[in-house]
């Protein structure tokens, strides 16, 4: 069976490229110089053909490419401006949280003075001093 198989697929080869070789005789009226002649010719046409669309699909790609690089920056430029944002909200709540921190010691501060400031008179006056 598998020598079969091999030997199908060598045979379906075989039958177009005879059957290739058999268009163009008949095409060219059975004169197989003729029939090069056509064979060269179809295969340039088909080669020109295929470089004149490998540059327009190298064209569609560039743009879409630069089409895909433009929304991407958008996106990237919008993720760093949401993060500036929020950087600066962070910086800002650092900043509160720091003023708030100061006003609290300022307060404590004030509050120990003062109640050092009363111990400091009230340990004078059991010294008899002013």
């Amino acid at each position: 069976m598998s020598q079969q198989k091999k030997s199908n697929t060598l045979l379906y080869v075989g039958v177009a490229a005879a059957g290739g070789v058999g268009y163009y005789l008949y095409t060219a009226g059975g004169n197989p110089k003729v029939a090069e002649k056509n064979f060269e010719s179809d295969l340039s046409k088909a080669s020109a053909k295929v470089k004149s669309e490998v540059p327009g699909r190298t064209n569609e790609a560039k743009k879409d490419a630069e089409k895909w690089a433009t929304v991407a920056g958008a996106k990237v430029d919008s993720a760093v401006d949401k993060a500036r944002v929020e950087a600066a909200k962070v910086e800002q709540y650092g900043k509160d949280a720091k003023n708030d921190a100061l006003k609290k010691i300022d307060a404590a501060d004030r509050k120990i003075e003062a109640e050092a400031s009363k111990a400091k008179s009230g340990i004078s006056s059991w010294f008899g001093g002013k």
